[in-house]
């Protein structure tokens, strides 16, 4: 394969010292970390939507990219062309995994039925590829917010016709996910929000989305997808407030409808900045609470209010990413999923893989640090410093739940406060000199 990007040979790791663009500095697949490889420890996957579909287009301007496909005017050989593109790219890049919406893989027909026979007929090409290649198909799921049919939602719209074709359409993209072998399985909101709520009845839309789920979850079990299903919290954009607005919004969602043991989470390093968290506090969040199954790897702009999806390129926050991921034990079978897109002056299709090298070889990075943080215990032992006042006496009392009010105000009356410092500089010059 060596029609699309003919200028470029495998990407092979060349070590912190090479100068070659087309090679990795830190990413090197095979060298083991702890009882993983990095491979097995990064589990990376490409975007097919932002990668292959990317056009550079954004509210303010028209498409900017040069791609071999643009040319092809009928939608299906672009759809073609484009599964022969992305398996060149993919092979080249030396990554395992993709990801995609049904929409990204094949064009809408007149009909629902045609739209489907279209996705049946570019499933099996990307099976054969699949099969050719070895690379697999980290999660699928369906586009529910780009036609206009969702401009009010899809499950959580307030239009039952619009909730039924949500339906059929994640229907077929559980089945294609199921037939090529998906791990995973993603929701995503695009539209499930409100844009004011004197139209909006929130506990209307949020049963109806629960009931969406669970319809889901029923299916799913039906055709033996065993794959993991994931929700994927993001906040505004497009819509005032999202339904899935952040990591704590969608545990509390699942635990209000019990069904917290049916979804893991997707987190968009992106979306926790939308939402006002750093990635890091999104990612312990969900672990904490036994959620953490994938993640979309991304990252924004401070200084920007809305979803750039660039390239993740700072090791500060893909060393603490991959902390907590470590922590958690890996993420299989999630992994580490590029949403990000080349910016739109970034038109070449080289940028493709300067951008992914660059995000492979940060989370590489952030691997390596985080792992030797955790393996000397500095952020651990400081912890457990901090909070050794729960392990004795009357802190262990109150965790053991041996204690109420009255007890306590007997030891209160009793016992001073001697509070300790938190040490916050010191500990991030100790981060600062790891990095």
């Amino acid at each position: 394969m060596n029609k699309f990007f003919p200028d470029v040979e495998a990407i092979k790791y060349e070590g912190e010292d090479s100068t070659n663009p087309l090679s990795f500095n830190h990413y090197n697949p095979k060298e083991k970390i702890g009882d993983k490889t990095m491979e097995e420890h990064l589990r990376f996957s490409v975007a097919y939507w932002h990668t292959f579909k990317g056009d550079g287009s954004d509210p303010f301007g028209s498409s900017t990219m040069q791609r071999p496909w643009d040319d092809i005017k009928d939608p299906m050989e672009k759809a073609k062309i484009r599964v022969e593109a992305a398996f060149e790219f993919m092979s080249k890049l030396g990554v395992n995994y993709f990801c995609f919406h049904d929409r990204d893989i094949a064009p809408t027909g007149e009909t629902f039925k045609k739209t489907n026979e279209n996705l049946d007929e570019i499933v099996d090409l990307i099976q054969e590829k699949m099969d050719e290649t070895g690379i697999n198909l980290l999660w699928g799921t369906a586009c529910l917010f780009d036609h206009p049919r969702f401009m009010n939602g899809a499950a959580s719209s307030p239009n039952a016709d619009v909730f039924a074709h949500a339906a059929a359409q994640v229907k077929k993209a559980m089945e294609i996910t199921k037939k090529l072998g998906g791990e995973n399985y993603v929701f995503w909101g695009g539209r499930e929000g409100y844009e004011t709520l004197l139209n909006t009845d929130m506990g209307i839309e949020q049963d109806n989305i629960a009931r969406f789920f669970d319809m889901a979850i029923d299916y799913a079990e039906k055709i033996n997808f065993e794959g993991q299903l994931l929700i994927e919290p993001k906040p505004k954009e497009p819509t005032k407030h999202q339904y899935d607005f952040d990591v704590s919004t969608v545990l509390a969602f699942l635990r209000k409808y019990n069904l917290q043991d049916h979804f893991k989470l997707n987190i968009e390093g992106n979306h926790a900045t939308l939402a006002g968290h750093t990635f890091q506090h999104e990612l312990q969040t969900a672990r904490i609470n036994n959620a953490l199954g994938s993640v979309d790897a991304n990252q924004g702009d401070m200084l920007l209010g809305w979803d750039t999806d660039q390239f993740p390129t700072n090791v500060y926050k893909t060393t603490m990413a991959m902390y907590e991921i470590l922590k958690n034990d890996g993420l299989k079978p999630g992994g580490l999923n590029f949403d990000a897109t080349v910016r739109r002056p970034s038109f070449k299709p080289i940028d493709l893989f300067y951008g992914h090298i660059a995000g492979m070889d940060s989370f590489a990075r952030g691997l390596k640090i985080a792992h030797k943080l955790l393996e000397d215990g500095v952020f651990e032992d400081i912890l457990e410093q901090r909070y050794k006042s729960y392990t004795e006496g009357i802190g262990k009392k109150i965790r053991e739940g041996k204690v109420g009010f009255e007890k306590l105000e007997e030891y209160a009356k009793k016992n001073e406060i001697t509070n300790s410092s938190g040490h916050q500089e010191r500990l991030e010059a100790i981060l600062n000199s790891y990095i």
